[in-house]
């Protein structure tokens, strides 16, 4: 593919959070009372965006004991080397002193980066940072925490009352009970804004309000709900970040999203400003679908994971941008099950179309027994009021935590999960730093040998970078576990011996003997392999007397190793699904690493699309099997606790029972997605060429939409029935993906159909699923629809082949088959209670899409 033409890409960090902001005024700008401060610095420094940060000593107390360093490694994820790779180390408290106007609310943003500074081990700089009385961390990790959220740096904004005396004291100590700490930081942003607070009514408590403008609050969530992520720059001059809602978003049932039309522009108000939100923000979206009898039976629902005991403020926004009358969508706001408004209605609360508003609530979260730390928002058509459209909308939504009575923001540093705990226990306690990495500079090929020059082109780089050994990819390789991720020095099982990890087999699944496995695959007899991948040979087997199992036994050569033997125990063991492969148990004896699964009795995906010796498919049946896989890829991302990415989305991944129904399987490679202030995770690219994400192969940067990329691909390689990659083809067609692409733009689709299957396609089943697939394919994971509206799409299409002769028809039996659109969200618990999904009872569907609110 192009993408890969440009190696050198790999090189250029990309924007992700807080910092990545727009060109504004240093110290010495028409505003003295913002300060944006490069720590341990010793002059003025420009960032990628062109925006000033000044060396911070000039405000440090004179009883300060500091240092200042320089970070030894630079991590491709930084998106800027200002303000990261300097910093300023405190071995004992110490304070930066500003001058502030007494009347102003501020911003502060604190930057951390965890390296190696003066060889001081990043993993003892625990320590406190205190607002005058407000302790805004408290024990503090960035070390922990940057491991847990498998991110390479931590940013935390908090948003501070004004100071009456007009000095603010930031004061950094480090933790008194932990030998050898210190404290740093890298960046600090004090940046004056307006009062945008007031009181605000507390949810359940109809007669009660708090004066939230007396509070000094921390930023948990900011998102533009039904658009795209906004930096800094694009905001107004208090340089906030609006991240997209999809990975926040509760299952399939995400609704539609949609922008203003031209002829609708967005007007403020007295009463809210830019300062309140940007016009992007009120530009775009997300309500529940034109289908009224659809919308009444379930919620729009969005999930937030926040620290217990502590109030929050939920900041709702909300423009109108289809409707200008009043009782035309009328709606109710429900916040973790109780009611916020009862018969929301935008025009009603703006006046007009366009007009944007926004409402304020509050809510304590109390720790619960059940361990449940969620803020759920959901939204449901008010049918009391019987409103024109049974519908719902939702622009923007800010979850802010309040500090509590004695001025306390802290919570607790996030954990990694126990397996990765216990594995990190058993490591060397020496700190050894990471090594910067500099990507290979590779030569773009041109002319005729294009195609063949791209493959063997990223092959060359990946086995580099496999032999280099990144001490980054290790880093991370946990990454997927619950609760938050982590990270685990593993290592490739060469055959001299097992990590320590590997006795944890026996507590997480079924742990079987090397003698049962020898004589269940007779002593693993090559006439019983039925499969081969990157970990080792698959052989058909057989225990408890007759049981048929595939075993997957890893050799000394394998490309994968501890680390993703683990993993695909930890992750089965705690998931099922009806399309997920089932994990029964696994065997760590003598230096072996080998898992047993449920048999697949007709295979992989593959198998059938490419091999003639075997069964053809069917058109329908592909679509069913891609339905299936889209289930169990929907799950992943949203059934489970944590979004899990799957990372090597393929068609041998895709496993077929003897009843043809599809199972995801392989999950050696996987991760969990991002938590808490974050778009994506970093990670060293792995995954097979042809599925290949291009916006993570640039930037090296996982989300869940890059499954969904690698989905598109497989979608593609189903309709035509050839590989993803094939050199031998012109170098137009190399790439299925490219090709594919450019035959839907030049509306050739019939070029890229299986012959086999051309005859029974429906031009309107076509014409969907294609369009699915592009979709899936675009070249910005932004731009990529969720798992969740690929699986609706899906169903709509097989639908459309059953019922080519009208939409109304296709209309009807989508509301009518609602179950099966949503079933996939259930945990481990629901599945097993329900069974097979085609016989669940409609009101257990009620329980399910609808968890909250009515």
């Amino acid at each position: 593919m192009s993408f890969y033409l440009h190696f050198l890409i790999l090189l250029i960090s990309f924007p992700l959070v807080i910092a990545k902001i727009g060109p504004r005024r240093s110290t010495t700008g028409q505003n003295p009372d913002s300060f944006v401060l490069s720590c341990g610095a010793s002059k003025d420094a420009t960032d990628d965006v062109g925006r000033i940060w000044s060396p911070d000593s000039k405000f440090l107390t004179s009883n300060n004991n500091s240092d200042t360093a320089n970070a030894q490694s630079q991590d491709p994820s930084l998106p800027s080397v200002v303000p990261y790779m300097t910093a300023r180390i405190f071995k004992s408290q110490s304070a930066y002193t500003f001058p502030v106007s007494p009347k102003d609310r501020h911003w502060i943003r604190l930057h951390f980066y965890p390296d190696s500074y003066n060889n001081h081990n990043p993993a003892n700089a625990i320590f406190s940072v205190n607002a005058n009385e407000f302790t805004l961390l408290n024990n503090f990790s960035a070390y922990e925490t940057a491991n847990a959220l498998t991110q390479a740096y931590i940013v935390r904004e908090f948003t501070l009352i004004p100071i009456p005396f007009g000095t603010l004291n930031l004061t950094f100590n480090p933790s008194a009970t932990f030998n050898n700490s210190f404290s740093f930081v890298n960046g600090i942003e004090l940046i004056s804004m307006p009062e945008i607070f007031q009181a605000a009514p507390m949810v359940g408590f109809s007669d009660q309000s708090m004066d939230v403008e007396f509070n000094t609050l921390q930023t948990m969530f900011r998102i533009n709900v039904g658009g795209q992520f906004i930096q800094g720059s694009n905001d107004s001059d208090t340089s906030r970040t609006w991240y997209e809602d999809t990975p926040y978003l509760l299952g399939a049932a995400a609704g539609v999203t949609f922008q203003a039309d031209k002829n609708v522009s967005i007007q403020y108000s007295q009463n809210v400003t830019k300062y309140i939100a940007p016009v992007d923000v009120y530009k775009t979206a997300r309500s529940m679908g034109p289908d009224g009898n659809v919308n009444k039976n379930y919620n729009l629902t969005w999930i937030f994971q926040v620290d217990v005991n502590f109030t929050y403020l939920v900041r709702l926004h909300f423009c109108e941008l289809q409707f200008s009358k009043i009782n035309q969508r009328v709606f109710d706001v429900y916040i973790n099950n109780q009611t916020a408004i009862e018969a929301a209605d935008v025009i009603a609360f703006s006046g007009a179309k366009g007009v944007p508003v926004y409402k304020d609530y509050t809510i304590y979260l109390k720790d619960q027994k059940n361990g449940d730390d969620n803020l759920w928002i959901a939204l449901n058509p008010s049918v009391s009021v019987k409103p024109q459209y049974y519908d719902s909308i939702l622009n923007g939504l800010e979850i802010f935590k309040i500090n509590d009575t004695k001025g306390n923001l802290a919570g607790p540093n996030p954990q990694p999960s126990e397996l990765s705990q216990k594995i990190g226990n058993e490591e060397p306690k020496s700190f050894e730093p990471r090594k910067r990495h500099n990507g290979p500079v590779i030569s773009a090929v041109m002319g005729s040998i294009a195609g063949i020059g791209l493959f063997l082109g990223i092959f060359s780089f990946v086995v580099h970078r496999k032999k280099r050994g990144s001490p980054q990819d290790n880093s991370n390789s946990y990454g997927w576990l619950p609760i938050y991720g982590g990270s685990s020095s593993g290592t490739k099982n060469t055959g001299s011996g097992m990590s320590g990890g590997s006795t944890l087999v026996g507590s997480l699944c079924r742990h079987f003997t090397l003698a049962e496995l020898i004589q269940g695959t007779n002593n693993f007899d090559e006439s019983h392999v039925i499969g081969v991948g990157g970990f080792g040979k698959v052989f058909k087997g057989t225990i408890d007397k007759g049981m048929k199992v595939a075993v997957k036994r890893s050799n000394s050569c394998s490309e994968q190793g501890v680390n993703e033997f683990l993993t695909e125990i930890d992750l089965l063991s705690k998931l099922r699904h009806r399309h997920l492969v089932s994990l029964i148990g696994a065997c760590d004896e003598n230096n072996e690493m080998i898992l047993v699964y449920d048999y697949m009795a007709n295979g992989t995906l593959r198998e059938h699309l490419h091999k003639t010796n075997n069964t053809t498919l069917s058109w329908k049946q592909r679509l069913d099997i891609c339905i299936g896989a889209a289930r169990g890829l929907h799950y992943l991302h949203t059934g489970a606790k944590h979004t899990i990415i799957h990372r090597d989305v393929k068609t041998t991944n895709i496993l077929l029972d003897d009843k043809w129904v599809a199972k995801v399987s392989d999950f050696g490679l996987s991760k969990t997605g991002p938590g808490l202030h974050q778009t994506h995770i970093s990670t060293v690219v792995k995954g097979s060429f042809g599925y290949l994400d291009p916006e993570y192969f640039r930037r090296q940067q996982l989300t869940d939409k890059s499954d969904v990329y690698s989905f598109g691909v497989v979608l593609f390689e189903v309709l035509s029935g050839r590989p993803p990659l094939n050199p031998s083809l012109p170098k137009e067609q190399v790439s299925l993906a490219d090709w594919a692409q450019r035959c839907c733009k030049e509306g050739t689709l019939e070029d890229i159909i299986d012959p086999h299957i051309k005859d029974e396609i429906t031009i309107e089943c076509l014409t969907n699923f294609a369009e699915t697939a592009a979709n899936c394919l675009s070249d910005y994971g932004t731009d990529r629809p969720s798992m969740g509206s690929v699986l609706w799409n899906l169903e709509y299409a097989l639908q459309l082949q059953k019922n080519p002769d009208g939409p109304q028809v296709v209309a009807e039996q989508k509301a009518n088959d609602a179950y099966t659109r949503h079933e996939t969200h259930l945990n481990m618990e629901d599945c097993d209670l329900l069974g097979d999904q085609s016989s669940a009872p409609n009101a257990v569907f009620s329980q399910i899409v609808n968890p909250q609110g009515r």
